[in-house]
């Protein structure tokens, strides 16, 4: 048996492709001079996508939705710290820049958290009435973050529940909520004479496009390892078990393969109005080498032009073979 899996398959294809597309939209922004890029990134549950195209592009700000959630951020404070950044660099003469947002960001931010899991409990059971009637089953405290959200926001919000009961976070526009509330905290401070530049944002959702990429030589490698390995449990009758490779940072060849116990991922999570066990989600961890890399870079980012573009994939030559910043960074690597 195999400690537990340090690595989930086409990851990199998918960061790799999303950088790429940002290291594109950052050399928009510098060349054009006048565009903030709010961009959406795919992953519902876990801000890993996020993090691992922070690492690669050094964009202006990264939204991490595991920090977010550990340090009970509202919807005000993640607008008043894009604000700051935005003010910030229109002092230094930059009024553009490049945001990363999870795509479950929206799922982080404890109050919206509550308003969620009150929305599923209702909508498990009831039907929303357009007279509004089904409101008075929220909590006064989630009832006013609805009230105040925008409208199409409150919609998506309402939207059917994907199979596993879970809010289809692919379909709300955070970028676009942050937006507008940028833009309305802005007029904020320009009454108040302490802005006086011009902001635009543009939005983007980095989404479906980053799954249909051709896999990484490194993506290919270790899905192969993972099939030959599953393949060997069976035939000795190991069952119960998920395959695992191991040893991710040494070559191929010197990579470990085997199988960790199914019941050692298993969580509970309430799906539909009811608890279901469920494999536990891999959360971004703050107190890991990945994060606290972002974490000690992310001001400079945030004040300077650090952008990286990292162009396509590879698939032979220098760097084909690499592993992705967060991995080599998990397994003690400097990067």
């Amino acid at each position: 048996i195999s400690m537990l899996p340090d690595f989930a398959s086409h990851a990199q294809h998918l960061s790799n492709i999303y950088s790429e597309m940002i290291g594109n939209v950052m050399t928009d922004a510098r060349s054009t001079g006048k565009y903030y890029h709010f961009v959406r990134l795919m992953g519902r549950a876990a801000s890993h996508i996020t993090l691992e195209c922070a690492l690669q592009t050094h964009p202006n700000v990264a939204l991490i939705g595991e920090e977010v959630a550990e340090k009970k951020e509202t919807l005000k404070n993640v607008t008043d710290y894009i604000t700051d950044v935005v003010c910030k660099r229109a002092e230094l003469g930059y009024n553009y820049g490049v945001v990363l947002i999870p795509e479950g960001l929206i799922d982080f931010i404890p109050e919206i958290q509550k308003l969620i899991a009150e929305l599923n409990e209702i909508l498990a059971h009831d039907v929303v009435d357009e007279a509004g009637a089904w409101k008075s089953k929220l909590e006064p405290a989630s009832r006013e973050l609805f009230d105040f959200l925008p409208k199409t926001i409150q919609e998506q919000l309402l939207l059917e529940r994907d199979p596993h009961g879970n809010v289809q976070v692919a379909k709300i526009e955070t970028e676009k909520m942050l937006i507008a509330m940028v833009e309305t905290e802005l007029e904020k401070r320009r009454a108040a004479g302490k802005y006086s530049a011009h902001f635009r944002g543009q939005s983007h959702f980095f989404g479906y496009e980053g799954r249909c990429g051709l896999p990484t030589n490194f993506d290919s490698s270790y899905c192969y390892a993972l099939g030959y390995g599953a393949g060997a449990l069976l035939q000795f009758g190991k069952t119960g078990l998920i395959s695992s490779v191991g040893n991710l940072a040494a070559p191929v060849e010197e990579w470990t393969v085997g199988g960790t116990a199914l019941t050692a991922l298993m969580d509970v999570e309430r799906r539909h109005g009811k608890n279901k066990p469920v494999i536990k989600k891999a959360m971004v961890e703050l107190d890991a080498a990945p994060f606290k890399k972002f974490a000690s870079l992310r001001d400079e980012w945030a004040s300077k032009n650090r952008y990286i573009s990292p162009g396509p994939i590879q698939f032979s030559g220098p760097g084909s073979d690499a592993s992705n910043h967060t991995l080599m960074l998990e397994l003690g690597a400097e990067i």
